[in-house]
């Protein structure tokens, strides 16, 4: 090669890795949506805008309870501030259509981990143990165990299946009442027209803890059923470890103890210890 090759060369390779390098610092710099794991990404969640102390969505259009308190943690330890968290609705029966067509990354939205649910999604967790209870007024001694619902009025909501367990298995006699919602429920249950309401304990005892009800209701403490909340994540995706070793973190720092206290603390809620990630309560 002659010295005037020689020059041709060099300034080729010289072009080549200046190109290079723009086209480097082109896609360092492209903030793009492809992607939810990087610093000022969007990342889209799951929760109930409807249960208080557990997800709701106020009249301010903030949004608080235990759920949106893990979700928040979750998504800081995959890389977003709260800022950058776009809440969704996840309707019970929405969230594994939700999952499935990406509608959001993940759902933190009382979402128990069972055998049907778990063909469709993957679940993280699981981060909470809850357990089916009924809520009862304070002053309330006539009621102290489930088979004394028997001839009671007991609430829930309409389609739920919690009263119908309890009156299948556990008081036959129990005077079914259902109402559009739990707070409905509630005012019943304060105007002395129910005698008992049920679902989730952790649901229970976000209503409990409003201000309007504080001190006035108390929880049976029944655990008449096993509800591990896990946090659904797309069949086969990566963000499945990632979260369990965020709700990993979120226990041992104190956070996770934290939450449970800033939410259902008011109701008196005797929460379970934090569950082991991967074991699933029968």
């Amino acid at each position: 090669m002659n010295p005037h090759q020689r020059k041709l060369s060099r300034a080729g390779v010289a072009v080549a890795a200046a190109l290079a390098l723009s086209l480097s610092a082109a896609a360092c710099g492209d903030g793009g949506d492809g992607g939810s794991d990087g610093d000022g990404d969007k990342i889209n969640v799951g929760i109930k805008f409807d249960q208080p102390g557990v997800g709701l969505k106020t009249p301010d259009g903030s949004y608080t309870g235990f759920d949106v308190d893990v979700a928040t943690y979750v998504a800081r330890q995959l890389g977003h501030e709260p800022g950058d968290i776009v809440w969704k609705e996840a309707k019970s029966a929405d969230r594994e259509t939700m999952l499935q067509r990406g509608d959001v990354d993940f759902i933190a939205a009382s979402y128990s981990i069972n055998d049907e649910r778990a063909k469709k999604v993957d679940f993280a967790g699981p981060y909470l143990l809850a357990h089916q209870d009924v809520l009862i007024r304070a002053d309330d001694k006539s009621i102290t165990k489930p088979s004394d619902l028997n001839n009671k009025k007991l609430c829930s909501v309409t389609g739920s299946t919690s009263a119908q367990n309890v009156k299948t298995k556990l008081a036959p006699d129990a005077q079914l009442q259902e109402y559009g919602g739990y707070s409905e429920c509630l005012t019943g249950l304060e105007n002395g027209v129910i005698d008992a309401v049920t679902t989730d304990d952790s649901i229970l005892a976000g209503y409990a803890a409003q201000d309007q009800f504080r001190g006035k209701f108390k929880l049976g403490g029944f655990k008449m059923s096993n509800e591990n909340y896990g946090i659904g994540v797309q069949k086969g995706s990566e963000l499945k470890a990632r979260i369990n070793s965020a709700l990993e973190k979120m226990v041992s720092d104190g956070s996770w103890d934290k939450a449970v206290q800033k939410n259902f603390g008011p109701a008196g809620y005797r929460n379970e210890p934090a569950p082991k990630i991967g074991t699933i309560a029968k």
